[in-house]
């Protein structure tokens, strides 16, 4: 795939992909705040402006309609590290693109209609999504277990709906200024556009938005976990969940790869070992999954499930020890190894021929340093070893450095909450 480049004089970086197949391109522009860059007092902000973004900006009080009526569509998601924003629409209409993002990278229109509008929007999803169904409050129980200093203490979402209710207008503008800005984003360009015209556009529309000073507030870094962590909750659900995370290391790190492969080994696809053994063989568990996300700093690999009716949540957790506990001490076979080396290889080439997808992870290999890395991944993926992976593996899924959250069904006896 041949990539181009281009850095503008206000700092935004230009990558650019053509497709001449498609009459059709996706803009993707990537900021690099998250959830990681709020302070405990003030979570959710990320988040927020993710909604704010589409609440217009300050010569466009609505963006739908434009891009709407340009045959076009866009979405948005928040990460812990990043937040992204892409949009797909004809090529002969391309031009609308480059005005919407670069309008809203210049300036919201910071009006107390839209941040009612869009505050009340996030605190029903968090209600939603967090507060009021069945194991909603999973994810900030696991977070808060398994980082203690860290911001990945919270999800996006925030840490409590009060920091997204009390947010004030002042608020809003600061963070804004101090992250939204052209020497803090990446613009990806993917679609039957020339590089000429993509890098005349963008100089067109994205070139007189300022470069802004940038927040650079230290970040604190989790130290090494040393003692197993466990926390015992009794809720209104129907079944039990276990849960389960082991510390890793953060996406640049060379053993990255192999955390990935340990949860694909253990749990991608039906002959998996988890699924093997603890589902369909000893029906100890009706669902069991693990998996990794891409943190730029330390992050977690997890595993949780769903013990079978009738299992006591303690059984079901001393047998995933014992398939860690034989992955370690036995190792993987060569045909173990090459499956999820070939299922990697087809997922990622995959995602690579959906346009949308290759504009996000182009954005996404630029901002750890390359987006060229891009092509680099299989063969990073292909060159571990079954002694490397061994090793990593080892390292990583060890006792006294696992987080266990047992989240109870009401109908069972447990303490009300615990955590050891």
């Amino acid at each position: 795939m041949l990539l181009n480049k281009h850095t503008l004089d206000n700092g935004l970086r230009i990558v650019h992909a053509e497709d001449k197949s498609t009459q059709m391109v996706t803009l993707n522009v990537l900021y690099k705040v998250g959830s990681r860059n709020e302070s405990p007092e003030h979570t959710g902000f990320a988040h927020l402006f993710e909604h704010l973004m589409f609440g217009g900006s300050v010569n466009i009080p609505n963006y739908d309609n434009p891009l709407q009526l340009a045959c076009g569509d866009n979405n948005a998601f928040t990460t812990f590290d990043y937040t992204n924003y892409y949009l797909t629409l004809p090529a002969v209409n391309v031009e609308t693109g480059f005005w919407l993002e670069s309008d809203r990278m210049l300036s919201l229109a910071f009006t107390p209609e839209s941040l009612e509008v869009q505050r009340k929007v996030v605190m029903e999803e968090f209600k939603q999504h967090y507060l009021t169904p069945p194991y909603g409050d999973l994810q900030h129980l696991m977070s808060a277990l398994a980082y203690k200093v860290h911001p990945y203490r919270w999800p996006t979402i925030g840490l409590e709906l009060s920091h997204i209710a009390n947010v004030q207008m002042d608020e809003v503008k600061d963070f804004f200024f101090r992250f939204y800005a052209p020497n803090n984003a990446i613009l990806s360009v993917v679609g039957n556009i020339s590089f000429d015209e993509t890098v005349r556009l963008a100089e067109k529309w994205f070139g007189k938005v300022p470069r802004r000073n940038i927040c650079t507030a230290t970040i604190p870094q989790e130290p090494e976990q040393t003692e197993q962590r466990r926390l015992t909750v009794k809720r209104m659900v129907p079944n039990d969940v276990l849960y389960m995370t082991f510390p890793i290391v953060g996406v640049m790190h060379p053993d990255f790869h192999c955390c990935d492969m340990i949860s694909d080994i253990l749990s991608i696809g039906r002959s998996c070992r988890l699924n093997r053994h603890l589902v369909e063989e000893r029906h100890l568990f009706t669902e069991l999954d693990a998996f990794v996300i891409p943190h730029l700093d330390p992050g977690q690999l997890s595993i949780i499930g769903s013990p079978a009716e009738g299992v006591n949540i303690e059984d079901a957790e001393a047998a995933v020890w014992e398939e860690l506990e034989n992955l370690c001490q036995n190792g993987v076979s060569d045909e173990e190894i090459e499956k999820v080396k070939n299922k990697f290889e087809t997922n990622f080439m995959r995602e690579r021929s959906q346009r949308q997808k290759l504009a996000t992870q182009l954005a996404f290999y630029e901002m750890l340093g390359d987006a060229e890395w891009i092509d680099k991944e299989i063969d990073e993926y292909r060159s571990i070893t079954k002694e490397r992976f061994m090793s990593v593996c080892r390292n990583v899924l060890q006792k006294q450095k696992a987080n266990v959250l047992h989240y109870l069904s009401s109908a069972k006896d447990c303490p009300r909450e615990e955590e050891q």
